[in-house]
């Protein structure tokens, strides 16, 4: 029960075609990227803060 065949692949995306509609779909699709996108930036930014305090205590 743990592999997703074609048909039920299929199906879910009908279901999402219907609550969601056809023109809602690329705008949750482009703020879902968006906000990944912020998140690898933020993970990103953060490491190489650590590393930079972790550096000044060695001192």
């Amino acid at each position: 029960m743990g592999r997703f065949g074609v048909t039920e692949i299929l199906v879910i995306l009908a279901v999402v075609l219907l609550l969601f509609g056809g023109k809602k779909i690329p705008e949750l699709m482009k703020g879902l990227g968006s906000g990944i996108k912020e998140f690898k930036n933020a993970a990103k930014d953060d490491q190489p803060a650590t590393s930079k305090k972790e550096e000044e205590t060695k001192e």
